[in-house]
C-alpha cells in the first residue's frame, strides 16, 4: 500500500508541470500569465467569473484563497483585482483595503462585487449568496442586451425586406387580381 502511495506521488511530481505542483501544494500563487483569454466584449466571463468564485466560497475556502483561485479564469482587468485582494488578504491586510480597487474594465458589476465583499468582511455575512446573486443580475442584464440588440437588427432588417418583397407583391399579387377584375367588369358591359 505505502508502494503504490510513493509510485502515485512520484507519478504526479513526475508527470505534471511543477509549478501546478506548486500551486496545488499552495507553495506559490498562481501566475495570472496562465490565464484563460477571453474575448474583451464577452458579457459572460464576469458572471462565469462570479459563478466560480461562488463555487470557491460555498466549498469551504477563504475569500482570499477563493479569489486567487478565481484570478486565472477571470478576465484581465477583474483578475488582477481579484489576484490583488487575494495577496492582500493572505497578507493580513484590512479588507476594506484588500478590496478597495476596482477592475477599469467595463463590467458594471465590479464595483458591486468590490462593495459586497467589503460589506462581507464587514458584517460578517456569507458572501457566496451574493456573488451568485449578483451573477445572476450579471447574466440578466447580458440577456436583455442580447434581446435588444435582437430586435434591432430585426427592425432594420424590415426595411430592406420590405422594399424588396412590396413591388414583387404588387407586381405578382395586386396587379393580376386587378387586372382580372377589370377584364370581368369591362366584359360584363356596367361601364
Amino acid at each position: 500500500m505505502t508502494g503504490a502511495a510513493l509510485l502515485l506521488a512520484g507519478a504526479i511530481l513526475l508527470g505534471a508541470d511543477p509549478w501546478h505542483v506548486r500551486v496545488r501544494a499552495g507553495l506559490v500563487a498562481p501566475r495570472l500569465t496562465r490565464a484563460v483569454p477571453t474575448a474583451p466584449d464577452d458579457p459572460l466571463a464576469f458572471a462565469s467569473t462570479l459563478d466560480v468564485l461562488a463555487a470557491c466560497l460555498r466549498s469551504g475556502m477563504a475569500v482570499s484563497a477563493a479569489a486567487a483561485a478565481t484570478a486565472p479564469s477571470a478576465p484581465h482587468d477583474l483578475a488582477c483585482s481579484l489576484s490583488r485582494a487575494a495577496d492582500l488578504l493572505s497578507l493580513g491586510a484590512d479588507p476594506a483595503t484588500a478590496w478597495s480597487k476596482a477592475a477599469e474594465r467595463q463590467y458594471n458589476h465590479a464595483e458591486a462585487l468590490l462593495r459586497l465583499a467589503r460589506r462581507s468582511a464587514a458584517s460578517g455575512a456569507a458572501l457566496a449568496q451574493g456573488v451568485i446573486d449578483l451573477a445572476a443580475q450579471s447574466r440578466e442584464e447580458a440577456a436583455d442586451a442580447a434581446r435588444g440588440a435582437a430586435e434591432r437588427a430585426s427592425v432594420l432588417i424590415a426595411g430592406p425586406l420590405g422594399l424588396c418583397y412590396l413591388p414583387a407583391f404588387v407586381c405578382l399579387g395586386v396587379v393580376p387580381v386587378v387586372a382580372g377584375l377589370a377584364g370581368d367588369v369591362l366584359q360584363s358591359g356596367i361601364l
